[in-house]
């Protein structure tokens, strides 16, 4: 029995699935499953040619399509991946090795490889710097993010921890699965041993649209899991763009249905977090 379920939510992506559908296949026997956010472009048809256990969902669940996809997989661990992402070969095994041998860890993030040239991703190189230490009995540095396409992650823990919030739907939806992940007292680690290769989509979402969400959802995550001034500077700091205000005022017409949704992290993961940024 396998011990990985490669979990992948997309939307209207069926040339990029298709690709990458055929690189899981090529270099794993894990089993695939891919949740179609209400695709209009037959990407749900190039996932079941593919062999892939397809969801077809009745409308754009965003990143929660990866939390119904979770609780139809029957493994013990599963590595999300993107339409336009895939697993290096051997990379699902040894998360699951180093996963069985630290049980108190429940996410491992990869290293992510870009494009063609395989330039190493930004954020892969903040986490080698370890700026959160490297605590004992966890598998490399500590970490309070991660890249969705390149986390592994204990399915229980994840199930239990919510998943990926349908309120955040989508840019940025990593965060809050972080924080309440740590506040549940798991641990996140970064293993560079575990690699992903990501080939952004030509037909990328527009970059405005998601640097207005990701604002949007920065200041949604504070607001439920980070103290009032930390929620303050969030806020203070998206005024500082176009693109913040406009995420500002989303995160505002939301708040009011989030009310009662505020549960601050502990105090010992708020300073790991603050640590993390300026706000």
């Amino acid at each position: 029995m396998p011990d990985v379920t490669v979990l992948v939510a997309t939307r209207d992506r069926a040339p990029e699935l298709r690709r990458s559908l055929a690189r899981h296949a090529a270099s794993h026997t894990a089993p695939v499953i891919v949740a179609d956010n209400a695709s209009a472009d037959g990407t749900a048809d190039v996932a079941g040619e593919a062999g892939a256990t397809v969801l077809r969902l009745p409308r754009n669940l965003g990143a929660a399509a990866r939390t119904v996809a979770a609780r139809h997989a029957s493994t013990r661990y599963v590595a999300f991946a993107d339409d336009d992402s895939w697993w290096a070969p051997g990379a699902l095994d040894r998360a699951a090795e180093i996963l069985d041998a630290h049980p108190r860890t429940a996410l491992l993030a990869a290293r992510v490889l870009v494009g063609e040239d395989e330039r190493p991703e930004p954020v892969s190189e903040e986490m080698a710097r370890a700026p959160l230490g490297r605590p004992d009995g966890l598998p490399g540095p500590a970490v309070l993010g991660f890249l969705a396409c390149s986390a592994v992650v204990r399915r229980e823990a994840f199930l239990d921890a919510g998943g990926f919030s349908a309120v955040l739907h989508f840019g940025g939806e990593e965060e809050l699965l972080a924080l309440d992940l740590a506040a549940a007292g798991w641990g996140l680690a970064y293993v560079p041993e575990i690699v992903v290769h990501h080939h952004p989509s030509a037909a990328g979402r527009d970059p405005a649209w998601r640097r207005r969400r990701e604002a949007r959802n920065r200041l949604l995550t504070a607001w439920l899991r980070r103290p009032l001034p930390a929620v303050a500077r969030a806020a203070a700091s998206a005024l500082g763009t176009r693109d913040g205000r406009a995420g500002l005022a989303d995160a505002a017409r939301a708040l009011p249905a989030l009310a009662r949704a505020r549960r601050p992290v502990p105090p010992a993961v708020e300073a790991a977090r603050a640590r993390l940024t300026d706000y």
